[in-house]
């Protein structure tokens, strides 16, 4: 691109930036780093809010009365800018400091570059402008392996990540007007049945903003049309990944079988079955693509030697709940999935990293998570524990594993609101699911 036309059209994306009005937008539970000096590189799914997020950070520090100029919003994801580089950026800021003097000496200039990692050489501006000193930076993007990259090695020490998933439950409740203003405790039975409701409907719904309260079929083309474009624009073009059956073909079965261990091995296998020609080592990239993406989120089995969690089988899991109806088969098995994609979400959320349990007797748990400053959590998730051998099955397993990890704190959470029928072991605790989303830290 001419230089002079690409500044050009950069200065009228700022201009129509500060002129557009901040809109009114729901507040995230989105954890913010509060330690000063630092970029802040916020990662997570297309159309998941990352730059409906970045606009709440504008409008909190505009409401708290900075000036409106203060704070530059540039949008990169715009065809008309394909060809920009790290030195446009820099000229465009160096032009606005020009126009408004004093504003990056008072300490009260905030830049947020939405899709960075679209722009080459975008870190090497970052790092000079925390260098410099004097700003508040924030970069957003769609590739989890671009940005924590750059964070990990060019940006080390300068830079925190900041992960912004699709609406959790509680969010998706306050987008609708329909949370809770009072502790799960001093709910009526009647306000604990209405949330149970309205939970399954948000495992149906999933979070996805646009994807809220909407039509049954227009939300299914509308979140398969996501799934197009973050394969197409974060995997194939991005990658250049060439085997498009292949990794179709992966990125279907993966979202057709939330939850469900899956070895490369037998994947691998079935595809050469049908007649495509692809190696491993092709599925194992196209794996890690579809991950950076933020489309599945995988989870290992728990274990200490790294050998053992590289030899068992892992368990994909979509990036949010909506997804499933898009490609799974309904009915139970459709909503228990839904329930432990949504708990694995949430667990991501607060911060922690799970794996799934394997006990001695080969019982499964379904996550084992883990996070910095508190005990470790056994989570097990079920529809409910009516049947004797779903009792078997699930109460069993987390009674297993709390024996092996007695340091662990052992819930079991059911979409039935209904306390267990039975007595649980001792140590072991129950939670009905609409609760312990709304909890705010369980």
């Amino acid at each position: 691109m001419n230089r002079t036309l690409s500044r050009d059209l950069l200065r009228l994306k700022l201009d129509e930036s500060l002129a557009a009005p901040i809109p009114r937008l729901t507040p995230r539970d989105i954890h913010v780093p509060k330690i000063g000096g630092k970029a802040l590189a916020v990662i997570g799914v297309r159309r998941g809010g990352k730059t409906s997020f970045l606009q709440g950070c504008m409008a909190e520090r505009v409401a708290d009365g900075l000036p409106r100029e203060s704070q530059l919003l540039l949008s990169l994801e715009d065809e008309r800018l394909v060809g920009i580089t790290a030195a446009d950026l820099g000229w465009l800021l160096e032009e606005h400091a020009r126009g408004m003097p004093g504003l990056r000496q008072s300490g009260t200039l905030s830049v947020y570059l939405d899709e960075v990692q679209l722009v080459p050489g975008w870190e090497t501006l970052v790092r000079r402008l925390m260098d410099e000193g004097g700003i508040g930076l924030f970069v957003s993007g769609s590739s989890a392996k671009l940005l924590s990259r750059e964070v990990a090695t060019s940006l080390r020490g300068r830079a925190m990540e900041v992960l912004v998933h699709p609406f959790s439950f509680r969010e998706a409740l306050r987008h609708a007007g329909q949370e809770p203003t009072r502790p799960w405790e001093r709910l009526s039975p009647a306000e604990r049945t209405a949330l149970d409701a309205l939970l399954r409907r948000y495992l149906e719904e999933g979070g996805f903003p646009e994807a809220q309260q909407t039509d049954r079929r227009d939300r299914l083309v509308l979140l398969k049309g996501y799934v197009d474009v973050m394969v197409l624009r974060d995997v194939i073009e991005r990658h250049n990944a060439s085997n498009t059956r292949a990794l179709r073909w992966l990125q279907r079965h993966l979202l057709a079988t939330p939850g469900g261990n899956f070895s490369m091995k037998k994947l691998y296998d079935s595809l050469r079955s049908q007649g495509v020609a692809v190696s491993k080592d092709t599925l194992y990239e196209y794996l890690e693509h579809l991950q950076d993406a933020f489309l599945v989120r995988t989870v290992s089995m728990h274990s200490r030697s790294e050998r053992q969690r590289m030899a068992n089988p892992r368990k994909a899991y979509p990036i949010d709940p909506g997804l499933i109806p898009v490609y799974a088969r309904g009915g139970r098995e459709h909503e228990g999935r839904a329930l432990e994609t949504a708990v694995l979400l949430e667990l991501e959320r607060r911060g922690y990293a799970a794996d799934w349990v394997r006990t001695e007797s080969g019982w499964e748990v379904d996550y084992f998570a883990e996070r910095t400053g508190g005990p470790p959590l056994l989570i097990q998730v079920s529809l409910d524990t009516a049947e004797d051998r779903i009792w078997e099955r699930e109460v069993r397993a987390l009674e297993e594993a709390a024996r092996a990890h007695p340091e662990a704190e052992a819930v079991l959470i059911t979409l039935d609101p209904a306390p267990p029928a039975r007595e649980l072991p001792e140590g072991l605790r129950w939670l009905p699911a609409s609760q312990w989303f709304l909890d705010a830290d369980e």
